[in-house]
């Protein structure tokens, strides 16, 4: 079976396909970092349909998702752009914890792994 990757970097891909299977590394905000938890997050979900979409697949085929909130209190928030974005009816196995980002601005990580 083959790997494809995307976005190559000299420390990680931002995709990787294996099979049938999408892995998207964590995808932070660019633009809006150290804006707020529901600005950040529609930004990362756009990038991650980006992502989606360069891999040949979209939300509808999420399997799993993990999100990295820096403060907890920001749950709804987040949810509130989340319930938005997300597949109605295909929503993913899902888990959300609190912990610390790579740097201060972020607020939000968001990891998806999808069908092709």
């Amino acid at each position: 079976m083959t790997i494809q990757r995307i976005d190559v970097g000299p420390r990680m891909s931002q995709a990787v396909i294996h099979g049938n299977t999408v892995y998207l590394a964590g995808v932070v905000a660019k633009s809006t970092a150290g804006k707020s938890v529901t600005e950040q997050t529609q930004e990362v979900l756009s990038i991650i349909d980006g992502l989606l979409e360069k891999a040949g697949t979209d939300k509808s085929k999420l399997l799993t998702t993990t999100i990295y909130l820096t403060d907890m209190k920001t749950f709804a928030d987040m949810n509130a752009v989340w319930d938005k974005w997300v597949s109605a009816g295909n929503t993913p196995a899902r888990a959300t914890v609190q912990a610390g980002l790579a740097a201060a601005p972020y607020n939000v990580e968001i990891m998806v792994v999808a069908a092709r």
